[in-house]
């Protein structure tokens, strides 16, 4: 009889703190606990966050009537650390240090690390995070920008791409080392990677200006235009930081980040917004051709899947236009808590051994 590992899964976005609590594979429940605007004003810093959104999370807890003894460990979303490689990695004071210290950049996913560090020190817990925003495996060649003040850097949905890669693997009944895939991550942000047998040797840095753009960020832009605008007195940093990331892509044509409202438009008989929705589909779909010719077309599958891999019409315009590569095989959605219950479960049960972040 197969062995049941009971484990919490965090994940904080900017508004709310996704749990849930798995058995393996399986979900004993899931909840979006939101945090009203009123609720965060008085924190100035993120990390400041730590207590409110971990007392909130323990009193969810004890309104499922769920103790933490029954549990076997936590498992939580990574955050922005310096660079590692990708797996399984014990959460220790090193880690938790730099994601406080906001070093490496702010962003909610920080905070997960920090409230499951704080509950396994008081709960007596062991407590893990997997595959992070930061895992870096780019190969030496695809860190070269053009100028050597800049370095192309590793920054990309590794969570959500490596567990669906690894499901399509297992699908084809293969192990996801034995694969070559390109996995476009369509969502907020997008990222598209050349993944060589278990290796992501190459993608765009999807919060730091490369690639195509999104609902809420630019990618890629001409970059003497960006330099006038950086001088012309009428932005300050921040704002362009925001254009970039924010208020860009979509919302910055369109006025809106929903898929849902730019798909009414566009029924609605909207060109504009039907030109700029399949111009995203179109950049998508050439970074796609890209990220091949680094796997020398030597492809099993492209894979397209987050949020905006459910806009059927979208995934028909980029297939078409890729399809010749390779079969492409769509996995809707980004199921982060699952892929964490899969990674803990993986380390629990012995299949995989933890690594140190040093």
């Amino acid at each position: 009889m197969e062995k049941i590992y009971k484990m919490l899964i965090i994940n904080p976005g900017s508004t709310s703190t996704k749990i849930a609590v798995y058995e393996n594979q399986i979900p004993v429940f899931e909840e979006k606990l939101p945090h009203s605007t009123e609720e965060l004003q008085p924190f100035n810093k993120l990390a400041d966050q730590l207590d409110f959104r971990r007392e909130v999370l323990e009193k969810a807890m004890q309104e499922r009537n769920i103790s933490f003894s029954e549990l076997d460990g936590i498992v939580s979303r990574g955050g922005l650390t310096q660079p590692v490689e990708s797996g399984i990695y014990e959460i220790n004071e090193l880690m938790v240090s730099q994601l406080k210290s906001g070093i490496y950049g702010e962003h909610a996913s920080n905070l997960a690390a920090m409230i499951a560090f704080d509950l396994s020190k008081k709960f007596n817990l062991p407590c893990y995070i997997a595959d992070p925003v930061v895992v870096d495996e780019l190969q030496d060649i695809a860190r070269f920008s053009g100028i050597p003040q800049v370095s192309r850097i590793s920054i990309f949905h590794a969570l959500n791409q490596k567990a669906v890669s690894r499901r399509v693997a297992a699908n084809m009944g293969k192990k996801y080392e034995e694969c070559n895939f390109v996995v476009a991550h369509l969502g907020g942000g997008i990222t598209v990677a050349a993944h060589k047998k278990g290796k992501c040797i190459d993608v765009n840095n999807g919060l730091g200006g490369e690639g195509p753009y999104s609902p809420e960020r630019a990618g890629g832009l001409p970059a003497f235009s960006l330099i006038d605008m950086c001088y012309s007195g009428e932005y300050e940093k921040s704002e362009l930081k925001k254009l970039l990331v924010g208020k860009g892509g979509l919302t910055a044509y369109l006025g809106t980040n929903d898929g849902l409202e730019i798909d009414q438009m566009i029924k609605n008989g909207d060109k504009k917004a039907e030109e700029v929705f399949y111009g995203m589909g179109y950049q998508v779909a050439k970074e796609i051709g890209a990220a091949s010719t680094v796997l020398h077309g030597d492809l099993d599958a492209i894979i397209l899947t987050g949020g905006l891999a459910h806009n059927k019409t979208l995934v028909e315009y980029i297939e078409n236009m890729v399809k010749y590569i390779a079969p492409v095989v769509t996995y809707p959605g980004e199921d982060e808590l699952l892929a964490l219950a899969e990674s803990g479960l993986r380390v629990l049960s012995g299949q995989e051994k933890a690594r140190v972040f040093e």
